[in-house]
This record gives structure tokens, sequence and C-alpha cells, in this order.
């Protein structure tokens, strides 16, 4: 058995250093930008892992104590071993005007008991005239439960790890949140590496986040900025068999590694964790017994090297509680010889700090796209000497014998959704503008050779900001304040909404005309992205949802053409920032004008499959092909009138209605969507 790999994403950056510079108050670049906005009273930051979200935090938190009148903050983790985040700082010895300093007694992260027991000590903070109290989310979530909203008016409350949060009423800490904001009383800072969850709930409704001022800095502007970090690799790798045979097939002993092993319930799990790990240790070397001092494993390998493996898999209380105080002990945080291996199952996830991690290797699944990004992002830490760093995901191939395939199926269209998501959150920011006879060139962009033609649709980069200006045809512009925000902030969020949609997936990927299916483009651009949309967004009308949809699929669109062109050039082994650069400035000089019909009728799954089709057994692809487009959907009411609105445009457009005999799939699919909804209104007429 070969291991085949998926080679999703390889994404190489200019190390400008700019993210890890600091300026005269001892800021860095996300701080600066997220402490201009202080005065905000609700403030929403998205940024990426190991930007500095919490000392961001430290410097407003303390302005709004000091300058707006705030009395207390209550910084809001998700676990306990977070609150270690917010542990004293020494500010002022970086050049900013105070220090950040909790008392001992106010981390109740640090506390003995259970979280529904330190109400107690919550109502007694709130009493006092200490000004910082850190908790978890399910002690703050009883406190406010037992004492009411009005107990905290007048406080800043930080909210750490945010994607926690959901609009659903019966997410308590989204319920708690509405609550505060129609009381309007608290300030409320929020923070997250991954404002999407996995579960596809939005986070906030559309009208409670309209309330926060965003802060926004990208992950590419984040890892351009580093001093060290060059390259990440994003790669899928299927395997037949245990998992644990073919492990070294893709773990490089002499790369630091995270590894996640399956969670006990999923297929790829044996069941039996604890022999799982002794299977791994065993596949690595002869083990030589465990460190006293800091619980590791000490494992010799054939070429005799010693590794230290820290199994935080062990449930044995005294056993994993030694490891992950040696994982977390400071005077180690700079030793890159301290550990060489962490083995894992639910933990070493989100807030986890080890700048070390070079390959963060997960088996299996995992629940969402949310922890999937974030496990990557304990591999995106900046440390000396580390120029490369990877995410793996092994995954069982389908298997067309088994009678799990359609499992199998879901978890490999999982995990196709978060690689199309990570090339987004990878890439530069896009900017889109309608090309109109006024267009012209953007101060700061460089056009590439030959530089702005007035004459046709334009491609502008700019280095410095990590952002794309891009001339579209035909291109709806956002008239809400709203909208625009959306446009703005928000493609991303749209887009995890799109991929992970699963009849869209199936859809696109294996019935679409790339795989010999059924399924058009347009009914993926313009069907379910207006649908989602809607559903997303229901207080926007046409015009606003329509811009929206545009703008979505264009940002999807141009990263999977820039890819395909990246892949097809002699310099696919050169793939990086500037690759992806290039490849939206080739697509756009190969079609001459970018319209908004073009992107429209470009699959944003094609490219996906393709690499798919390289690395699956044909026989499981066909297998799974024929499982998709065996389940045959008839047109939905909701889909019919999509198509008749589309048909209304066509006739605005042509002087007449789709023709049901047209040559072209599309106009042929919109006359089958009026002829439908005539059918349907002739039969209500009729009883």
């Amino acid at each position: 058995m070969s291991i085949k790999s998926v080679p999703s994403v390889c994404v190489t950056y200019a190390r400008n250093g700019n993210s890890t510079r600091s300026n005269e108050l001892g800021m860095r670049a996300m701080q600066e930008r997220a402490y201009d906005k202080r005065g905000e009273q609700y403030l929403l930051i998205k940024s990426p892992p190991a930007s500095g979200k919490s000392r961001a935090l430290m410097f407003i938190a303390l302005d709004k104590l000091e300058n707006q009148g705030v009395k207390q903050a209550i910084v809001v983790v998700p676990e306990k071993s977070i609150g270690a985040s917010f542990n004293d700082e020494p500010l002022s010895k970086f050049g900013f005007w105070a220090d950040w300093a909790v008392k001992p007694k106010w981390n109740l992260c640090n506390a003995p008991g259970e979280d529904g027991g330190k109400v107690k000590s919550v109502a007694a903070f709130l009493a006092s005239d200490d000004r910082i109290l850190v908790c978890t989310h399910a002690t703050f979530r009883f406190a406010v439960d037992k004492l009411g909203v009005e107990a905290f008016d007048d406080r800043l409350i930080a909210i750490d790890e945010f994607h926690h949060v959901s609009a659903n009423p019966d997410n308590k800490l989204g319920a708690h949140l509405v609550d505060f904001m129609a009381r309007d009383k608290v300030h409320i800072v929020a923070m997250t590496g991954s404002y999407f969850r996995g579960d596809a709930e939005a986070v906030l409704s559309p009208q409670d986040e309209a309330k926060f001022d965003t802060v926004t800095y990208t992950y590419y502007e984040q890892l351009n900025g580093y001093q060290y970090l060059k390259t990440l690799d994003i790669g899928y790798f299927f395997y037949s068999g245990p998992y644990a045979d073919d492990l070294l097939k893709v773990l490089d002993p002499s790369e630091k590694t995270i590894l996640h092993i399956p969670n006990v319930n999923s297929r790829e799990s044996t069941k039996d964790k604890i022999k799982e790990v002794e299977h791994i240790i065993d596949e690595l070397g002869d083990w030589k017994g465990i460190d006293p001092v800091t619980g590791f494993h000490l494992v010799k390998t054939p070429d005799g090297r010693v590794l230290k493996i820290a199994d935080l898999v062990d449930d044995d209380p005294a056993k994993r509680d030694k490891v992950s105080a040696a994982l977390k002990d400071p005077t180690q945080k700079d030793n890159r010889a301290h550990v060489d291996i962490i083995i894992a199952l639910g933990m070493a996830k989100e807030g986890f700090d080890w700048i070390w991690c070079e390959h963060a290797l997960t088996v299996g699944y995992r629940s969402s796209l949310t922890e999937i990004v974030q496990i990557i992002g304990r591999a995106t830490r900046d440390a000396v000497g580390k120029t490369r760093a990877r995410f793996t995901n092994l995954i069982a191939e389908p298997d067309a014998a088994e009678a799990a395939v359609t499992e199998a199926v879901n978890d490999t269209l999982k995990a196709i959704a978060a690689s199309l998501l990570m090339e987004q959150v990878l890439a530069p920011r896009f900017n889109f503008t309608p090309k109109t006879p006024q267009s012209g060139p953007v101060e700061g962009f460089d056009y590439g050779e030959g530089g702005y033609n007035p004459e046709k649709t334009n491609v502008g980069f700019n280095e410095a900001s990590g952002q794309f200006q891009i001339e579209i045809k035909g291109l709806v512009e956002p008239k809400s304040v709203e909208a625009e925000r959306i446009c703005q902030e928000d493609l991303n969020e749209v887009i995890t909404a799109f991929v992970q949609d699963k009849q869209t997936l199936e859809r696109g990927l294996f019935d679409g005309d790339h795989a010999g299916g059924e399924t058009l483009a347009e009914e993926l651009t313009q069907l379910r992205m207006g649908k989602i949309i809607k559903d997303r967004y229901p207080g926007l009308d046409d015009q606003d949802r329509e811009a929206v949809r545009q703008h979505a699929i264009t940002a999807l669109n141009l990263t999977q053409k820039a890819k395909e062109m990246a892949l097809a050039s002699d310099e696919a082994e050169k793939t990086g920032n500037t690759a992806l650069i290039d490849g939206v400035r080739k697509f756009a000089m190969d079609v001459r004008d970018l319209d908004i019909d073009l992107i429209d009728r470009i699959n944003p799954f094609s490219e996906a499959y393709a690499i798919l089709a390289k690395t699956m057994n044909e026989e499981s692809l066909k297998q799974v092909a024929a499982i998709i487009s065996g389940k045959k959907i008839s047109l939905s009411h909701e889909e019919a009138r999509e198509l008749a609105k589309r048909a209304l445009k066509f006739k605005q457009e042509r002087g007449r209605l789709p023709s049901n005999t047209s040559a072209d799939a599309w106009e042929k699919r919109m006359a089958e969507g009026v002829a439908f909804l005539t059918r349907m209104k002739a039969e209500a007429e009729n009883g």
C-alpha cells in the first residue's frame, strides 16, 4: 500500500518581519490595529493563532479601566488551561504606561472546585475594588444565570475563543450576550482565530454583529510578517488498513510533531487508545523508560537518537497532570530540545502554545472546520530556525466493498471542505470593484508587467497589505452598510457555509460536468450560494444579496483558478504567494476580461475533483460518484422561484425568455424552473 497525497495547499510567504516588530508602546502590528479601536463599546477581533490577541486585550482593557469609566474587566476563556494566557505581564517594560496584573484569587482558572461552585467568587469580585478577573466560559454562564445581566453593568466582558458562542438560542453564552447587548450597559471585546463555527451555525445574528466594530488581521499578514517561518503545507493522505501501520509514511521523527489520534467513536479508531499509543511508540523505536521529571516516554530510534514523547492520551490523572505541567513549564518555552513528539486526543488544540511544532498530524476527520483551523494554528508559530510547517490529515480511503462507504465519503467531503476553506483563509485579501469607463489604478497596487491597462480588467496587488484589487465587469456593488461590511469582513464566513453545505459539495464534486454528471456550475454559484446567503442574511434586499453572492463566489473561484494555474505551470515546485498572485493575473489575462457571467460558469469544486481523481483509487472514486448521482434531487419550489428570477433577468438582457430547447444547459435549466412554477400555479388553481 502506498500512501497517496493530496497536495491541497502550499503557501510561501515573504518573511518581512512586520508582524513580529513592536512599536514604542510594545505593540505588534495586530495589537496596534486593535488598540486604535479601543474606544469602541463592542469590538470584535478576528486574528490568527499566535498573533497576540491576549496581549491586545490587555492593552485595550487597561485603557478602558483607566480612561473610559469602566469599573472592572472580566476575561472569559473556554477552558482552564487558556487562563494562563492572561497571567501577569510587565507591559511597562516594553513601553506601555501600565502593567497587567491579576490577583491570584481572581484567576478562577487556577482555583480548585467546579465551575458552578465559583459563582460566589464572581459575586465577591463584583463587590470588590479589584479590577481584573479571569474565569472560564462555564463559570461566567453560571454567574450570569445566578446574578443576572444587570450585576455586570459598567464592566468590560472580554470573550476569548469567541467561536464557542452561537446565535442559536440553546447556546447559553450566546443568549447571555444577546441580553447584555439589549441592556447596552457593558463593553464587550470578542476575540477569535476562526470566526466560523464547524456546525454551520452563525456566531452572532446579523443585527447583533452589525453593532460590533471589527478588527481583521489576516493569516496572510500574520505569516507574511514572520521572521523565520516561510512555507506552510496542508495535505490530505488516504490510507487503507489500520492507520498505525502506515503512520511512519507521513510522520517524520526528526520533525517536532503534534499527533492527534482519532476519536474513540470514529471508524479510524481501534477502540483502544492506550494500545494505539503503545503501537505508535513501538513503530518509532525502542522504549527506554520514562523521564522521572517530565513523565515523557524516552524512545531510541533506529538511527540512535532518543525521542522525548509526551503522552496526553493516558487518562491516569497523576501521569497526565505531570506531562501537562512539563509541557507548560515556562522555563522550557524557548528550549527546542524539551520535547519531540506530543501524542494527544482531545487536548493540545486551541490555546496550546508550543512554538517549535513543525508538523500537526491528525488521524481521522475532526468534528469541525473550526477544530481543523485551531489544530493548524498549533504549527503556524514563528520560531528560530523553523522555516517550514505542515498540517497533514490522514483519512481512511472510501472502500467500495465496505458498508461504511457513506461515512467514508462524508469524511472525504469534510476534508475537502476544510482544504477549500484553508486556501481561502491563507490567501491575500480580495477587493473587487466594477469595471467602468471611469476605473483607474489604485495607489499602492502593482498591476504587473505593462502596468494598469484602461482597455481591460486589471488585477493589482499590494505586497505590504497583502491585498488584491480586482476589476470585474458587471459586478453588483453592495449598497447598504451591512452588505458592505459583509463584503469587506465576512466573505470567508459565507464561503465556509457554502463549502460545508453537504449537498453543494456532493453535487459540485461528483455530479458536476467535470465528473460527467448533470449539475451545472450556475446551479452551485447562483442557486446554492444564493440560498445560503438568503438564509444567513434574511435582512438584505435582492440587490445586496446578489452583491454578497457575487463577491463570495468570485473570491472562491479566483483562488481555485489561481491554484489550477500554479499547479499547471512549470513552476509548480515554487507554488507560494507569488504563484497565487501570478495565477490570478494569468487567469485574468487568458480570458481577456473578467466578468461575473464567466465567474458564475466556473464550478468551484472542479480543481478539488481533479486532485482527488489523481489520488483516490479509481474504483473508490467511481463508487462514490455513483452514490452521489444516485441521490436524484427533485426541484424544490424555492429553487424553481430562484430560477424564474434568473429567467426574468435573462429576459431583460436578451428580450426573450429562456428556451427549453436551447443548446445552453443553463438557459434550459432556467426554462425548466419557469415551467415548474407555471405547472404548480395551474395545479393550485385547479384545486
